[in-house]
Order: structure tokens, then C-alpha cells, then sequence
């Protein structure tokens, strides 16, 4: 997780993944999307010449694009090849491999990888074959099958074979804790044809299980189970800085660890010419610039070292750009709106501490931030309070719950803290000196209520006498300037917090081995919640090293929704699931949320030229966006 304003698009299944800080905030091919699909195919019990093969799935009905397409909407078919587009990010890596725990991976690595399918971008959850040509399943969702493109090839020529598929999926179950949880539910993965890959499930009714597994990175078994070059046996689950062989449209180019990453497009890349990858992957070269500090990295920005930055501050997009590049025309400002879900970003607490197990505690801290003093005073009015998981969607629950969020509410009543069913939730108003005594009041009566009291000025527990002491853990400065204002806020309750900033290797580290007491964390979130809520909120990841699940919920009834939402038999179901486990979180008071806009900040240097209409999920960049040289051109000539 990140520590700058917008927070991390953390998501192991982003194309792009691998750095943290803005670069986390490019378009990429996955666009944070959990996938979950509708039954298209015949039952079971079909033969294998009965069946009826998709070359698309989706939740929402029939695909947009039907058999034969010829490319995606969005892109430009006739879109030149060339150029370098540079990128950055905050932090450091010591590794080439994505797919294990060990390390800290390289961005763009991921790249060099197909998946058995690959998302549209105006589509908020379908997908369609990449190195899977085609797919079936039965009615009850207990298996998958998918069947490879014939054509499909590893970067030194060999196919794509079944047996590759079969490994990959064995050995990232081993290698990574998320693919772990992630495909948990599938107990078998087996060859039923030449070119036939047959996945089967441990449960029936799990509309996401087959489109997830699409989503499958294959890696190539005949190279990770050679040696390297000095003899040493490769492993997936240990970290190395080999350059990997992948079959995608990139490979590995320019390594300098720590440092820089490039990866360069591959010519005889076999399946440029399918319509899911027609105007896409333009670059010549892709370069990722690594930065130990934000400030610097904006200052690198202005200095022409890189060429996009998505802008996590609002301080910085207020006050940072009136530079000559920007006044000239040089650097581009942009605002991209896009149809979809705002992250929670929060204070996340981890409530595996004692100190933080009482709700009551977690409402104080809340009611001690001042929200609106913050946003007039450091985010110059540009951002909105966040009050849902699922904000700017249908998903996030407003006013009392439906009839249909009561149905799945009343079984677990008990379980659920009574305000679910007579509140709508909202949180503090902060700004007005007299709505701070409110609120400091309140938040002081909570902490009493929960066996805390001030005395001397420090609140201690009422039986053990310990102080409330915590340590917000941070992983860049720029966030210091709006934590140590709520420190001295939550001073006034007699609570003593310290803030630590640490180097985004140890940050990880302490996330993975949830070894804080509150950091930054953000949840970005689909149109189409599934499985992924699990790992963000389930019981089982709660102790589950490297999980997303940071605060370490341990909650009956948020299982309970969970399974509502990943078993939903349609949408007004999986909808009504979603807002009551958005009502049930909220209420339980796990974070205290912070903001967001309902756009992305982009700072680009003006060398790049677009398709006329984006897709509605995605800003695109780099996957279809391409190099001009008259505007490149155009730049140098100006300087």
C-alpha cells in the first residue's frame, strides 16, 4: 500500500503490476477488474462435439463483440509502431520474477506473459481469448474448459502447451499466497485434449470461478524447470534476476536493478494480429524509472527523465505545475473521468492489537479527523470524503437497507451491529471549531464507554493503567503533512501517536507480516465483486502472511455476505450482496476513511498520440496509446 493521496492500485492481477506510487495508476490491461461471468455454455453432460465454445464471457448478458471482430472499439487498428514511452515509480526491486512472494518484483515484468483470456476496456467485466481460443463449462459451474490457440508461441519458438498451463496454475499456488486464495476452489487442472485444459472446481453455483481462471498467467514449464546459465536449477518460487522467456508482446530488455527495468515489443510476437491486440502495444520500448522519494521523482518529471505521471497530490496538481513546459504546451494536464469504482482509501487498523478490537475505539478515532480542515487547507477543495467500499457505483449502499439487502441482513442480525438496520451511515463532520467539541466529546465518551480515561492528559486503560500509545507507519513523506495534524488532533483525546517513515522494502515487509498498529491502505474495487473479496475481508485471510485482508477481520457475518456476493444467482442479487457487506463493514468501523475525485490526474510530456474516444474503465496507457513523432518533434524543438 501506498502513502500518497490517491493510495496504491494495489492488484496482483494488473498487466502492469509491480511498482507502487503513481505508476500503480496506469491504464493497464486488467484495469483493476475482479471478472465474474454468466452461464454460456450447454451442460455437462454434453459431449465434447456438443458443446458450445465462446470466444467471450461476460456477467452482463451476451459479449459486446460477437465472433469474428475485428478490434476492439476503442483502439486504432492503423496505429504506428515506435518510440519509447517512460515511466516511474516509487520504490526499488531486486527481482524478474512477479509470481513469488520472495523479492520485490520488477514493474512491467508481467508484460512478457499471456493469459488464457484478456479484458475489454469498454466492457466493465468481459473477457475474451488470448491464448485460449475458445471456452465452455456446465450450467452448475463446477468445471472450465478452455482451449488453446493452435498458434500460440514462447518468445524461442516452442508452443504453448496444456502441460504449461498445468504447471503454471500448480506452481503460483505454491509461489504466491494471493494466487493461493485466489484459486483455492480449483482442486484439479487436467489435459481432455490435444489443446484442452479442464479445470475443476470444489463447489457448484460460483459464477466467477471459470472467468477468473481465465485470467491465468501460463508460464513455460520446459524453462523454469531447466538450469540457468551457471547450472542452478530454476524455481517460480524464488526470486531471481535472469530475464525470464514469456510468449506476450513484450520481453525483457535493459536491467539495471534497483534502478530501471525496460522491456521492448517483440516483432514476431504471435498474436499481434488477434483482434483482442489490433492497435494495441504501439511502444517500441516501455521504461520504468525507479525513485526512492516522490518529491524527487516530480522534480525528475519537470526535468524531461519520464515521460507520464499520474498525480497522487493535490497539492502538487494545485501548485507544483506553473512551469514553462506546462505554460508552453509542452507537458499536458489532464483530467480523465472513468466509469468506475472509487478505491477505499483509509487509516486501516489492524485489530489483530488489542487496543483496537473495541468498535467503539475505532469510531473515536474517526471522530478526532478533521476531514474538511484537510481538504481546504492542504487538498485545495479538490476531493470528496469517502463513506462507502464501493463508492461512485450502484454497489455502495445509501440510505436504510432494501428489502432485498434485509433478506440477507435478517439471518445474520445477531452478528451485525445493530445501526446497520436503523442508520444510514455517514461520517463525522469536522471544519467548525463547535463541530470539533462535538465531536471530540463524543469520540471521548466512546473511549470512557470502552474502559479508557484520561488521567494526566494520557488516556490509559481503566484496569491495566497502560497509556494509549500506536505508531502510524508510513512509506513516503509527502503523507506526513496530513498524519501529524490528526496526531495532534488525537492528542487531544490523550492518545499518544508517532509517526514512522520507512523505505518501501521495509514497509512491505511490515504489511506482509502485518507488523503495525495503522498504515494507508487502499481497496480498489470492481463493477463485479467475486473472490478477491475473500482475501480482502475473509477470516482466512486474516492470518494469512501478504494477504490484502491488513486489517485482520475475523467477522461471521462478513463471510457470510461474502459467499452472498460470489454465489449471487444474477445482478439485482450480487448488487443487494454488495451493499450489505458495504453496511456491515462500514458499521463495524475497520477504517477511517479518507477521499477521493472521481478522476485521474495525469502530467504527461505531449509525445504521444490517442485514440479519439477512451475506453469507459480505462485511461489506456501505454496498451493503446502510441508514439507521435510531429509532436515529439514538436517538443524538442521548443526547448
Amino acid at each position: 500500500m501506498v502513502g500518497g493521496e490517491k493510495g496504491l492500485r494495489e492488484n496482483m492481477r494488473n498487466r502492469l503490476a509491480g511498482g507502487t506510487g503513481a505508476f500503480a495508476g496506469v491504464g493497464a490491461k486488467l484495469a483493476g477488474l475482479s471478472l465474474s461471468l454468466l452461464v454460456m455454455a450447454l451442460p455437462g453432460s454434453m459431449s465434447a462435439q456438443e458443446r458450445d465454445w465462446h470466444h467471450g464471457l461476460s456477467l452482463f448478458g451476451s459479449v459486446k463483440y460477437e465472433p469474428g471482430f475485428a478490434h476492439f472499439d476503442y483502439v486504432d487498428p492503423e496505429a504506428p509502431k515506435g518510440g519509447v514511452a517512460r515511466l516511474y515509480t516509487i520504490g526499488t526491486f531486486d527481482s524478474l520474477n512477479p509470481y513469488t512472494f520472495k523479492g520485490r518484483a520488477a514493474g512491467l515484468v508481467t508484460l512478457i506473459y499471456d493469459t488464457l483470456m484478456t479484458p475489454s476496456l469498454d466492457e466493465p467485466s468481459s473477457e475474451y481469448g488470448l491464448l485460449a481460443e475458445a471456452a465452455t463449462y456446465p450450467e452448475d459451474y463446477s468445471s472450465v474448459t478452455y482451449r488453446l490457440n493452435a498458434e500460440a508461441r514462447w518468445h524461442d519458438g516452442k508452443p504453448v502447451s496444456v502441460e504449461d498451463v498445468i504447471f503454471s496454475l500448480e506452481e503460483l499456488k505454491k509461489s504466491h499466497p494471493f494466487y493461493a486464495a485466489y484459486y483455492k476452489n480449483i482442486v484439479k487442472a487436467e489435459k481432455t485434449g490435444e489443446r484442452e485444459v479442464t479445470f475443476t472446481f470444489d463447489q457448484t453455483g460460483n459464477r466467477e470461478l471459470p472467468q477468473i481462471t481465465g485470467q491465468l498467467p501460463v508460464l513455460p514449464k520446459h524453462w523454469w524447470t531447466a538450469t540457468d546459465a551457471g547450472g542452478k536449477a530454476r524455481d517460480v518460487s524464488e526470486s531471481t534476476l535472469e530475464k525470464p522467456l514469456g510468449s506476450g508482446p513484450y520481453r525483457v530488455g535493459d536491467v539495471k536493478p534497483g534502478r530501471s527495468i525496460s522491456v521492448v515489443r517483440v516483432d514476431d510476437y504471435w498474436g499481434k494480429d488477434l483482434p483482442v491486440n489490433l492497435g494495441q502495444n504501439n511502444f517500441d520500448e516501455l521504461r520504468l524509472e525507479y525513485f526512492r522519494d516522490d518529491t524527487i521523482a516530480l522534480e525528475a518529471f519537470k526535468g524531461d527523465q519520464y515521460d507520464w505521471r499520474p498525480e497522487p497530490s493535490a497539492k502538487n496538481w494545485a501548485t507544483a505545475y506553473d512551469v514553462s513546459a506546462v505554460n508552453s504546451g509542452r507537458v499536458v494536464l489532464d483530467k480523465f473521468h472513468l466509469e468506475n469504482v472509487e478505491p477505499m482509501q483509509a487509516f486501516a487498523f489492524n485489530i489483530r492489537r488489542e487496543k483496537f478490537q473495541d468498535p467503539r475505539i475505532r469510531r473515536a478515532f474517526n471522530l478526532a479527523f478533521d476531514f474538511e480542515w484537510a481538504n481546504k487547507t492542504l487538498f485545495y477543495g479538490q476531493y470528496t470524503r469517502t463513506d462507502s467500499y464501493f463508492a461512485n457505483s450502484e454497489l455502495a449502499a445509501t440510505g436504510l437497507p432494501s428489502p432485498e439487502e434485509l433478506a440477507l441482513l435478517e439471518p445474520i442480525k445477531d452478528k451485525v451491529p445493530p445501526e446497520v438496520f436503523t442508520e444510514e451511515y455517514q461520517n463525522p463532520v469536522n471544519g467548525m471549531p463547535q463541530e470539533q467539541r462535538v465531536n471530540l466529546r463524543e469520540a471521548r465518551d466512546l473511549l470512557q464507554e470502552a474502559g479508557w480515561e484520561v488521567k494526566g492528559g494520557v488516556l490509559v486503560n481503566s484496569e491495566t493503567g497502560v497509556p494509549m500509545t500506536l505508531e502510524f507507519l508510513l512509506v513516503s513523506p509527502t503523507f506526513e503533512r496530513i498524519v501529524l495534524p490528526y496526531v495532534q488532533s488525537l492528542g487531544r483525546l490523550g492518545i499518544k501517536a508517532r509517526v514512522r517513515t520507512v523505505d518501501p522494502s521495509q514497509y512491505q515487509n511490515r504489511l506482509d507480516g502485518f507488523d503495525f498498529d495503522i498504515v494507508v491502505a487502499s481497496w480498489s474495487q470492481s463493477l463485479s465483486p467475486g473472490n478477491e473479496q475473500r482475501d480482502f475481508w475473509g477470516s482466512a485471510a486474516a492470518d494469512s502472511s501478504g494477504s490484502r485482508n491488513l486489517v485482520g477481520i475475523k467477522n461471521e457475518a462478513v463471510d457470510y455476505l461474502i459467499d452472498k456476493i460470489i454465489f449471487a444467482k444474477d445482478r439485482d442479487e450480487l448488487v443487494a450482496a454488495t451493499r450489505a457487506l458495504d453496511r456491515v463493514l462500514l458499521w463495524n468501523h475497520y477504517v477511517v476513511p479518507q477521499w477521493h475525485v472521481p478522476y485521474e490526474r495525469i502530467a504527461r510530456w505531449d509525445r504521444f498520440g490517442r485514440p479519439d474516444a477512451l475506453p469507459d474503465h480505462s485511461i489506456g496507457f501505454p496498451n493503446i496509446w502510441w508514439w507521435d513523432r510531429s509532436k515529439a518533434a514538436a517538443v524538442a524543438a521548443a526547448r
